[in-house]
């Protein structure tokens, strides 16, 4: 199998120590492309220089809703700047998380919006992150396509409803599943999992956390793991893995325009 992890933290410790060894890991293990997301200034700079050095390594660039309340013009300008560079391949993660609500909501819309506006004028798509926001989050969506026209989007880390799932598949959104869906209590999710076709399906680490079942105990998880991700959802929609490999991938190539 060849797998595309579509969002991983690669610049995050412990994984930026070491990280020739976790793409060699990754390599072997069969998931031979990475696109690591950056979550602040900081990060997305790392993230750049970072994807500039490796083969079929790429980046996206955005700030966390969690840091939504330090963005500024200077922040937005720098961020439109960084997302020109040549292996930036996505805005976000963006969004909106009404769990930790870190920064004030009102911060948190303001940013989404902007960070919207950038992948509108750079013809990004754009990578969500939303958590106890779903609604809302939707609602933002929906009002900008509205006036803007359409935008290609993906619900990282999905963890909402069937339901949910449906609607975002209404509106031509695309879905991301971690390691979670392997958990043993994540029904809801393996439900969604299986009810989404592959052409609207990506996979993903989101590493350094939530390592995937059998690996669960190893506290920090790498893009290597991923195949185990790949093997659980393959068994969920009775898709040979092979096969399923190809579809996902096909599916995070197409999204965000990778060789």
């Amino acid at each position: 199998m060849e797998l595309i992890d579509t969002h991983c933290h690669l610049t995050f410790e412990p994984l930026a120590d070491d990280i020739e060894g976790v793409l060699e890991r990754s390599g072997t293990a069969g998931v031979t492309a990475w696109i690591t997301v950056g979550t602040d200034i900081q990060h997305n700079r790392k993230a750049v220089d970072l994807a500039s050095k490796f083969d079929h390594l790429y980046a996206a660039v955005g700030v966390h809703p969690h840091d939504a309340k330090d963005v500024t013009g200077r922040t937005v300008a720098e961020l439109k700047e960084l997302a020109q560079s040549e292996k930036v391949v996505a805005i976000g993660e963006t969004g909106l998380d009404y769990h930790y609500n870190f920064s004030e909501h009102a911060d948190q819309r303001r940013t989404f919006t902007a960070h919207l506006e950038i992948a509108r004028e750079l013809n990004l798509p754009v990578i969500i992150h939303s958590r106890e926001a779903f609604d809302e989050t939707m609602e933002i969506l929906d009002q900008f396509i509205r006036l803007h026209g359409r935008l290609k989007v993906v619900f990282h880390c999905f963890s909402g409803s069937v339901e949910q799932a449906r609607m975002v598949l209404d509106y031509g959104f695309y879905i991301s599943l971690t390691g979670v869906v392997t958990f043993k209590n994540a029904t809801k999710t393996q439900e969604v999992a299986k009810n989404i076709p592959t052409d609207r399906l990506m996979l993903e680490t989101d590493c350094p956390y939530m390592s995937p079942e059998p690996m669960r105990k190893q506290k920090i998880n790498e893009p290597a793991l991923m195949i185990h991700t790949a093997r659980f959802v393959a068994e969920l929609k009775e898709i040979p893995p092979a096969e399923f490999a190809q579809a996902v991938t096909a599916t995070s190539k197409s999204f965000f325009g990778l060789p």
